[in-house]
């Protein structure tokens, strides 16, 4: 079945043909039904698979539907991310798919002044798209008006809970009406989901879509064995032999993000990070030059690439193996998305083959390896720009002192907004 088979309003079938979208993935062709019958959704889906479209066209259709009976101006939906990026591209994918329908949305994040969101929110928005914290603020204000809410969104329901956000979803839940109808978006299940899914849905129609192998087939994956302190070298070597490539590089925390992007620095390898500790403006404009192709390497967390669908991403690399399973997949995921091909590559350590266990037992089958002889990884190492009086010393401290001063400039940036 098509899109254009279905009975969406014309705009959408529009919008849809003009953004390539044809036949609808399976997540969509299974979700889609039921979100319009009015059915409560608890929707399990790899990422990379649509979940975003599967809920928005058919919330954008029904909410253009009734604002045809309907003139009055409140918020009829809201969607909970886990990130401020994610509540972003949410709110362009409703935007885009949305053109000309009349249905507004507005992403609405923290680190930012709330003021313009207001703004917004007193004019008349139909989706209101943001982090749990974020929204209840507003709506704790009196600013965000949840009476009325006909839809309520859960997508990347696992990744929420990982970051600590079920009281806030909570909250917020007990402030939108119990008619609601409920949609909850995840890329795993388990026993802690399931609770919180079961408890605020109604009956609700299970899709699951998992393939055996939860890796797109689109992606080449692979790792070689790379001590820890030798890592930058091998990237270092991966960028220079792919000159024009688009690459993600996740390692586990922000300070080693800070300290990969100064390696990278120092052997004139122009490259960015992305994690909590920057001001969402630069996260954004980050963002927006890696997405455009003006910036080529990224250095990411988990948390900030979350679900984020970056277009024609050519490679991943898993500089450091995650230490949850499960984020590996959604680590590598960010390449070969929708019909494009993509590669991934995965440094292991000798202290992280534990982490390589768990990833290979959680997607059932081994990671084929590049196989490394001495020479060549000793020829790696040799070749590379890093100066001669460069220790890893000198790139800890300096990693440090840059994200402490991340820290204290966003730090001052709140105070100053809390006093205005």
């Amino acid at each position: 079945m098509k899109f254009d088979q279905y009975n969406f309003d014309s705009s959408i079938k529009q919008n849809l043909e003009a953004l390539g979208f044809k036949k609808p993935t399976d997540i969509q062709f299974k979700s889609i039904p039921s979100i319009m019958k009015g059915e409560d959704v608890l929707a399990i889906a790899q990422t990379g698979t649509g979940k975003t479209a599967a809920f928005a066209i058919p919330i954008i259709d029904m909410i253009k539907t009734q604002k045809r009976r309907d003139v009055a101006k409140y918020t009829r939906a809201v969607v909970m991310v886990p990130t401020h990026e994610l509540a972003m591209q949410i709110e362009r994918v409703f935007k885009e798919i949305g053109k000309d329908t009349d249905v507004w949305p507005l992403a609405v994040i923290g680190g930012v002044d709330q003021a313009p969101q207001i703004e917004k929110l007193k004019k008349g928005v139909d989706v209101v798209i943001g982090t749990p914290g974020r929204m209840f603020d507003l709506a704790a204000q009196g600013h965000l008006k949840l009476d009325d809410i006909q839809f309520l969104i859960l997508d990347e329901a696992d990744h929420m809970l990982d970051l600590g956000f079920y009281k806030d979803i909570r909250d917020m839940i007990f402030k939108t009406p119990r008619t609601r109808q409920t949609l909850f978006f995840s890329a795993t299940i388990n026993e802690k989901i399931k609770d919180l899914a079961y408890s605020i849905v109604r009956n609700p129609i299970r899709i699951q879509v998992s393939p055996k192998n939860p890796v797109n087939k689109n992606i080449t994956h692979s790792l070689a064995y790379i001590e820890m302190d030798d890592k930058r070298f091998f990237l270092e070597r991966v960028v220079n032999e792919n000159t024009e490539a688009k690459i993600i590089v996740f390692v586990r925390t922000k300070v080693r993000a800070e300290r990969v992007a100064l390696a990278m620095k120092r052997v004139n390898i122009e490259a960015e990070t992305i994690h909590s500790d920057k001001e969402q403006e630069e996260r954004t404009r980050v963002m927006k030059d890696f997405g455009e192709g003006k910036l080529k390497i990224l250095i990411a967390t988990d948390v900030s690439a979350r679900g984020v669908d970056i277009p024609n991403v050519d490679f991943v690399v898993n500089y450091d193996l995650p230490d949850v399973a499960e984020n590996y997949v959604h680590r590598i995921g960010r390449t070969g998305r929708g019909m494009n091909k993509g590669i991934a590559v995965s440094f292991c350590a000798s202290s992280e083959i534990e982490f390589l266990k768990a990833i290979e037992t959680y997607i059932g089958v081994p990671i084929s390896v590049i196989e490394l002889d001495k020479e060549e990884y000793k020829k790696t190492i040799d070749f590379s720009e890093t100066p001669e009086n460069e220790d890893w010393q000198s790139l800890i401290n300096e990693s440090e002192k840059q994200l402490e001063k991340a820290k204290k400039k966003k730090g001052q940036k709140k105070n100053k907004k809390r006093t205005k």
